[in-house]
């Protein structure tokens, strides 16, 4: 995207909507894209939070991972977009791959918590169809492996941004005191949200809506006044299951007040009943007020959420 277009898109948005003057305003970044001169031109299109695709800070796996920059830049980045002003960052991190041993990874985890990024996001690393990756022939033993490695380097994580003052407050999310995205939060918590432009999601409480992908076929419909988008209305039984689905990630956990105001005592008690034996494993905490997953449990967390779904009556 241009640098004007961007301008057009959020002077459009100003014009149309009130914006909260403290609103988080995030833009997508990858190293090899930030210098000086475009920095300073999105601070002044009202952008005030960057979220870098770093990934590795290791120049072999980013060349594997097919990516445009390299460990250099990923290492300047953060002081680039500091220098400029932004205070509110958030750098994505890729884990368990073939490349990052837990030597690396314990390096790297280091790395992060000497520079006090304000939020941090890490993934481990999974292999979507159709791609190179993929492609390769991968044994039973092998994928065995990696989830082991994963599961492995994701309690070095935990340990080590906890160590550094980070609260662990989603899944693959840790922020310092205050710096949670906020967008991504009301994600998680079922908030209401707009997507506009081509493959943009969007949720009212009731239905999604996810626009079409293709470019051209998009502009055109917008041209005559026709919003290119499929609409699924929810069920009670998907809504439910959302809840946990989200919510299980989260720190906080699934609310026992919410879930029976939003989907009836009945669901709150089966729900019960279901989680006893994660409780007994170690992997649920209960309490009066919510269950949440325990630090055990987060490796399993969508496994368990998908045990946890109701079916459809």
């Amino acid at each position: 995207m241009q640098n004007q277009d961007l301008k057009a898109i959020l002077d459009t948005i100003q014009e149309n909507w009130s914006i909260n003057p403290e609103a988080e305003i995030t833009l997508e970044a990858n190293p090899d894209d930030l210098n000086e001169k475009v920095l300073k031109l999105w601070q002044e299109t009202g952008i005030n939070r960057l979220s870098i695709g770093i990934q590795s800070l290791y120049d072999d796996e980013l060349k594997w991972m097919n990516r445009a920059h390299n460990a250099t830049e990923a290492l300047s980045a953060i002081e680039k977009a500091k220098k400029a002003g932004f205070n509110q960052l958030t750098v994505d991190f890729i884990y368990g791959s073939e490349w990052m041993t837990d030597e690396r990874w314990a390096k790297t985890l280091e790395w992060i918590s000497k520079q006090q990024i304000p939020h941090i996001s890490c993934y481990a690393l999974t292999v979507e169809p159709k791609t190179p990756l993929a492609k390769k022939k991968r044994s039973i033993l092998k994928v065995e492996e990696e989830n082991e490695k994963q599961g492995r380097q994701f309690m070095m994580l935990m340990e080590a941004m906890n160590g550094a003052g980070y609260e662990h407050y989603e899944i693959s999310n840790f922020a310092l005191p205050g710096q949670r995205s906020r967008h991504n939060s009301g994600y998680w918590k079922g908030e209401y949200y707009l997507g506009i432009g081509p493959s943009a999601h969007s949720y009212n409480g009731v239905s999604r809506q996810w626009n079409i992908a293709n470019n051209t076929k998009y502009i055109q419909e917008i041209s005559n006044e026709i919003i290119p988008a499929e609409i699924e209305t929810l069920s009670k039984t998907q809504k439910i299951n959302e809840y946990i689905l989200t919510n299980l990630r989260l720190k906080e956990g699934c609310d026992k007040e919410r879930m029976t105001e939003h989907f009836g005592v009945e669901y709150l008690a089966q729900m019960e009943k279901n989680i006893k034996k994660y409780e007994d494993k170690g992997w649920i905490e209960v309490s009066a007020e919510r269950f949440m997953l325990t630090d055990a449990g987060r490796l399993f967390a969508d496994a368990i959420a998908a045990d946890l779904f109701f079916s459809e009556d």
